[in-house]
């Protein structure tokens, strides 16, 4: 008769969550930072199909990092969730903080209870009236949820990111400020190669942008705060930062 190799919980879930996070940082990074006119969403991301910055409600954001077709299937959960509840009840019902709820439940049952946890990192962002009133929350692979403010930083070289913003984020900052803060810290990963030389800052083709505008009534006509920064506009406002 074959013995079973016996497994204690606490390595079980250890061996789970390096697995989860040695896929996350495998991934480009993705930073999401509040200021002035908004909140900013910008990743490092190359396809201009496969999106990881993506509405789910009229004041909602979402941004992912890691597998594709993990947080693809959450967000599209997501935008059910939010549809159904403000179809429900009222739109003002549905908020950032109940959607967090509701993945950081998905993810914390896959990470318990399935083979293997989601190689995932999500961050749920609502634009306030005024920026106090932002909310921004970053979901890890075990569904544990961290009520960020400022700014939050996920995937890849996280840590080298996060020390650039630490230094250069205003919360005073327009859109075009804190975007082209966003890339400069996500281009300080790549910001020298072994021999010392310096790298090429990321350009616009590398890079998805977003924006969820605190008031897109006046500005635009809408309801609706998320809007995508095409590749054009974003060449553009890259290059007006260098003829500064």
């Amino acid at each position: 008769m074959t013995q079973q190799f016996y497994v204690s919980p606490e390595q079980l879930m250890k061996d789970r969550a390096d697995f989860a996070r040695k896929g996350i940082a495998r991934g480009r990074s993705v930073v999401v930072l509040t200021c002035r006119e908004g909140i900013a969403l910008v990743a490092e991301n190359p396809s201009p199909s496969l999106h990881k910055l993506s509405e789910i409600y009229d004041r909602i954001g979402f941004a992912a990092v890691g597998k594709y077709n993990e947080f693809e299937s959450l967000r599209q959960a997501g935008i059910r969730f939010a549809d159904v509840r403000g179809y429900s009840y009222s739109r003002e019902d549905v908020s950032a903080r109940g959607l967090a709820s509701v993945y950081a439940q998905s993810l914390g049952s896959v990470f318990t209870t399935e083979g293997k946890p989601f190689e995932v990192e999500l961050a749920v962002a609502e634009v306030g009236e005024e920026p106090y009133s932002d909310h921004l929350y970053r979901l890890n692979f075990d569904g544990s949820i961290a009520d960020e403010s400022n700014y939050t930083v996920m995937g890849g070289q996280a840590e080298t990111v996060n020390e650039a913003l630490s230094r250069t984020w205003n919360q005073d900052a327009d859109f075009a400020s804190a975007i082209r803060t966003a890339v400069k810290a996500l281009s300080a990963t790549r910001s020298a190669d072994g021999s010392g030389n310096a790298r090429e800052a990321l350009g616009a083709g590398l890079l998805e942008v977003a924006v969820l505008d605190r008031d897109p009534l006046s500005t635009r006509g809408t309801v609706r705060a998320f809007r995508r920064i095409n590749t054009v506009e974003l060449d553009r406002l890259l290059s007006g930062a260098e003829g500064d």
